[in-house]
């Protein structure tokens, strides 16, 4: 039977796909396909659980979960019911980020990471001594420590400066060139009315190959707007061509950060599949 392939991150065995939770929380970045609170309809508590174990079924051993309330009471559910995959937590801006650290880590995290579109924005505003103390509160956890980002120019500054950071958890697509300044959705509340446009992945690999950490590479599907007005038909050759393409440009040690949506079909063992396939 093929397997995913795994890298050792900082003592933990870790498959190379890891499975996302954007959809579980509602956030769509194609509205005219499937909007939020479509997403929200679907995924019910129940749902999470079983897509956690369809991810775990299909050889993903983690999940990488928003620290919001509903994603830490659907980790508890999954684990109550025999679950098993390793966790790594995004934190979750609307609540105090030590009061969401000690959240977190009730739950074992192996890695914990500062959510990208605020770290992003305090990078923005020079507020980078709050940065700093806030990956000194996830230090102190004793788990390993990451930021994400958008921005390829920031993973160079943090590497130049030497962040006490162990991995990085980096978006293709750079969505502050339309966003720089202002506040993440999470803040404010807005809709994500995003376009990414291609040729960012390739500025965001190049920033990938000069750094050694360990780096998590998501939005590999540019959020699902590249298979807006493709045929159905062509839907899964899209989706290897995009999961090739990018395991070809990024390190031995990096791994892919990808979100689902179940409703229609099987996106987790499809991806576990390609996965399998190209690795």
């Amino acid at each position: 039977m093929s397997v995913i392939p795994c890298v050792d991150f900082y003592g933990n065995k870790i498959t190379r796909l890891i499975l996302g939770d954007n959809p579980f929380n509602g956030h769509s970045y194609i509205p005219d396909i499937h909007n939020d609170d479509e997403m929200l309809d679907y995924y019910t508590a129940e749902k999470c659980v079983k897509a956690l174990f369809e991810a775990e079924e299909n050889g993903i051993n983690t999940y990488m979960a928003l620290a919001s309330p509903f994603i830490l009471r659907i980790i508890r559910q999954y684990r109550n019911e025999g679950g098993k995959m390793n966790v790594m937590f995004q934190s979750y801006p609307p609540i105090d980020f030590e009061v969401n650290i000690n959240q977190m880590m009730a739950y074992d995290p192996i890695a914990i990471y500062h959510q990208g579109g605020t770290l992003d924005y305090m990078f923005e505003t020079n507020q980078t001594d709050e940065i700093y103390k806030r990956l000194e509160l996830i230090r102190s956890s004793g788990a390993a420590a990451g930021i994400g980002t958008h921005v390829p120019e920031t993973v160079l500054q943090a590497e130049h400066e030497k962040w006490d950071i162990d991995f990085y958890m980096l978006c293709l697509y750079n969505a502050r060139k339309t966003q720089r300044g202002q506040q993440s959705g999470f803040i404010t509340g807005k809709s994500k009315q995003l376009i990414f446009y291609p040729g960012d992945r390739f500025e965001m690999f190049e920033a990938i190959k000069k750094v050694q950490k360990p780096c998590i590479a998501f939005k590999i599907f540019a959020g699902g707007q590249m298979f807006q007005d493709k045929p159905e038909s062509e839907i899964s050759g899209i989706a290897e061509n995009a999961i090739k393409e990018t395991f070809d440009n990024i390190k031995p040690n990096d791994m892919i950060c990808v979100g689902v949506f179940q409703k229609e079909k099987n996106q987790i063992k499809e991806n576990a599949d390609i996965v399998k396939k190209i690795l």
